[in-house]
């Protein structure tokens, strides 16, 4: 990598801390050679690190055995809601703009196998209901995003009985207080009108960093409207001085060499990090950006597979992984993708799905990242979920907001609101 991508890094990284957990997971089938050394790729850390307990259950001396997994609609919005025997509950909702097409996966294919289970079991159980039913078949958001929505409500199940917070329970709160950018996008519109927006947006929160996207979105190269990228790079800079973080994210608008032509101006105007820059799965597209410029390639969103983040990071295809933990399916399974990076000096600056408290569980995952960036991203607060949060009051300050401290996922929704879901047959 290239010296500016190198401490970029080096000046975010916290240490990791870990037990081992024998897994199929991530072998390593076969050595895999760098195309300009021509030297065998050594996986070893990446698969130690894939290895490791992401859990710590230790408190929970007592089997929790699931009695009821149901799956709760008002309109909508989607809550999924596990009891054990003992008569603890734990909740989650959903990313509602992707369940009112998926829930026939978390009825048909996912719910019943965690009847009976221990919910204490939780990471052995996600690899075996990868297996079951084959819905391997399905990996991918219609897998990922029932299973995730299953996998909050447990945690925050075991968090209730514990009297720990989702955090704690990843291994322990390392950033109890999150700084976040200002996520927007306003494509279609004229770099001075965009502009004038993205200063709104970033002063609502007082935000230190923002991201603004490029390109057209998967668009082969065209921008939308044409020109739009070139005038607003440099308006972003000069509207929030040398001192603002600013990321730009293309969503995959071009092709290798308009990829590195954008780049030299991203670099120009010292562009802190740059987001998929070429179509989420031209992996080899992907490196040869990397590889030719030194501004740090971010990426991950769209990636459904543990073993492609694996080749991802161990080519140094990306210096910045964003596993989204819905899209991914769930905090347990992004936290490998983290601790993989994290052995290669890499950041994790997760993406965040803006549907339901999306929000809410990407602050509990960024509280126990051993690798977290220093700004993560939001998209404003969904207050269409009537909640109360005891232990913090979920607004930013300065940039930076709170992350609740209470069992669980810290938060209780409103039970006049639950009552109004049905449970869906």
């Amino acid at each position: 990598m290239l010296s500016k991508r190198r401490t970029f890094i080096k000046n975010s990284l916290l240490g990791v801390a870990g037990t081992i957990l024998p897994t199929y997971g991530c072998q390593n089938l076969e050595q895999a050679k760098d195309p300009a050394s021509g030297k065998p790729i050594d996986y070893s850390s990446l698969d130690n690190a894939f290895a490791e307990n992401v859990l710590n259950i230790s408190t929970l001396k007592d089997p929790v055995l699931i009695e009821s997994l149901a799956l709760l609609r008002y309109k909508n919005n989607f809550i999924c809601r596990v009891r054990s025997k003992d008569g603890a509950e734990g909740f989650s909702v959903a990313n509602n703009a992707q369940m009112r097409s998926l829930y026939p996966i978390f009825l048909n294919r996912l719910q019943s196998f965690f009847i009976g289970q221990d919910a204490r079991k939780l990471e052995s159980l996600l690899e075996e209901v990868y297996v079951y039913r084959s819905n391997y078949k399905l990996q991918n958001l219609a897998l990922w995003v029932p299973l995730a929505t299953i996998e909050f409500a447990i945690l925050d199940l075991l968090g209730q009985i514990s009297d720990q917070s989702i955090g704690t329970l990843l291994g322990g709160v390392k950033n109890p207080a999150i700084a976040v950018y200002r996520a927007n996008n306003y494509r279609g519109e004229t770099a001075t009108a965009s502009i004038e927006k993205i200063k709104a947006t970033v002063a609502e929160t007082q935000a230190k960093a923002v991201k603004f996207k490029i390109g057209g979105r998967m668009s082969k190269n065209k921008d939308y409207p044409p020109g739009r990228t070139e005038a607003l790079i440099p308006l972003v800079r000069e509207a929030f001085g040398p001192e603002m973080t600013i990321y730009a994210d293309s969503n995959g608008s071009y092709d290798v060499k308009e990829s590195i032509r954008v780049g030299r101006i991203l670099e120009e105007y010292q562009i802190d990090f740059y987001e998929e820059p070429t179509p989420f799965d031209w992996y080899e597209e992907t490196k040869a950006v990397a590889d030719a410029l030194s501004v740090p390639i971010a990426g991950g969103e769209q990636e459904p597979s543990m073993r492609n983040f694996r080749w991802l990071i161990g080519n140094d295809a990306l210096d910045i992984v964003q596993p989204d933990i819905f899209y991914f399916g769930g905090m347990i399974r992004s936290m490998r993708v983290a601790r993989m990076a994290h052995t290669k000096n890499k950041l994790c600056v997760p993406h965040i799905s803006g549907s339901g408290l999306g929000y809410l569980y990407m602050m509990h995952f960024v509280s126990a990242l051993p690798n977290a960036g220093p700004y993560h991203e939001f998209k404003g607060f969904n207050t269409s979920i009537p909640i109360e949060c005891p232990t913090a009051d979920l607004v930013s300050r300065a940039g930076v907001i709170e992350v609740p401290t209470g069992p669980g996922a810290g938060i209780l929704i409103d039970p006049d609101f639950i009552a109004k879901h049905e449970v869906v047959q």
